[in-house]
């Protein structure tokens, strides 16, 4: 397939309307011009579901927060179904499993984690469970709970809630989308985790430190649901020096290569992966070609990475090597503004 499908997330305290669509090119890396696919405030996070038929959205409403549901049209603009919110701030990811039928959310201001019932058309039901986490950390940005991720393990048997105030991943059991925690996993004071992305053999994920800007190797047994901490990695180039802090973390779809991006260095770092061990080595630092690279998304045929940069308002590709997995910079750009999250149809 010639060319893929991207809704773009965004911060709307600026020029931003909404979510934003566009094309990728995968044999020359040109984009699209993009358009606004929805209008919406603050939707920094996206999740689509693997029928591409819906498309689930962080959503603010006045003083209210929570997610969106979308119907993908065949022109590309959203239709709203309906939208789950409730008082305070909105969460901040998003995520689903494999059958569409459950939806997940972390939120950063309250500390939660919370559960949705998926309807089969497609909209989002009231919250059927929320877990509030307690505790803090070292850093000025500790001082409470800061839920940033909520995401299923391969099996689908847990729900990570990864914790960037508690320097803590609680692990939660996942029954009929009721959660009940199951056992946590502690990281580093100060390193402030913010997503964890599993290998496609699923023996091993890896966690990003925002606070620290490091990336944590784990090994993971999907019979006893145990997380052992196996390599501690910075992501900045030796000779940085100034203020950064991590941004997304990805593995590629081969399962050779992650990477992981830095927020003042402005930079993609790429490593290598053992694929016995599961172990780090890095390959190259790339400038994401913009400012703030909060996000960035590997397209489904893997040949491109899109690097999302928020304050520079542009989306830049790279070409992957798909036998170094280092990055190449296209000639290639395209203006969104304030832009957050890449989120790609399925192919």
């Amino acid at each position: 397939m010639a060319k893929v499908t991207a809704y773009i997330g965004t911060y709307t305290n600026g020029d931003s309307k909404g979510i934003y669509q566009l094309t990728l090119e995968t044999k020359t890396g040109d984009l699209s011009e993009p358009f606004v696919a929805a209008e919406l405030d603050n939707p920094t996070f996206l999740t689509i579901t693997t029928d591409n038929k819906f498309l689930y959205s962080v959503i603010k409403v006045g003083d209210e927060g929570g997610i969106g549901a979308y119907s993908i049209q065949e022109n590309g603009q959203l239709l709203k179904l309906n939208h789950e919110v409730t008082a305070g701030s909105p969460p901040c990811h998003v995520s689903l499993d494999k059958n569409n039928e459950y939806a997940y959310s972390a939120n950063y201001h309250l500390g939660t984690g919370s559960s949705y019932k998926v309807t089969d058309d497609g909209a989002i039901s009231p919250a059927l469970s929320v877990v509030e986490h307690k505790g803090n950390g070292p850093h000025e940005r500790q001082e409470k709970p800061h839920a940033h991720f909520a995401g299923l393990t391969p099996d689908e048997k847990f729900l990570c809630v990864v914790d960037l105030g508690t320097d803590k991943m609680g692990v939660y059991d996942v029954d009929s989308g009721k959660l009940s925690l199951h056992s946590e996993v502690s990281f580093k004071a100060g390193t402030g985790p913010r997503h964890i992305q599993f290998h496609p053999n699923g023996k091993f994920a890896y966690v990003n430190g925002e606070l620290s800007s490091e990336v944590i190797v784990l090994s993971y047994d999907s019979e006893t649901n145990f997380f052992a901490e196996l390599q501690t990695i910075t992501s900045l180039p030796a000779d940085f020096e100034g203020e950064s802090i991590g941004g997304a973390i990805k593995v590629s779809p081969c399962g050779q290569f992650v990477y992981a991006s830095n927020r003042g260095d402005d930079s993609i770092a790429v490593f290598g992966v053992d694929q016995d061990t599961g172990i780090l080595s890095l390959i190259q630092h790339i400038s994401t070609g913009g400012e703030f690279p909060r996000d960035f998304t590997i397209d489904p045929t893997g040949t491109y990475l899109l690097a999302a940069n928020q304050n520079t308002s542009n989306i830049v590709p790279f070409l992957i090597d798909q036998k170094t997995g280092k990055l190449t910079k296209t000639n290639i750009e395209v203006t969104v503004p304030n832009p957050v999250c890449i989120a790609f149809l399925q192919i």
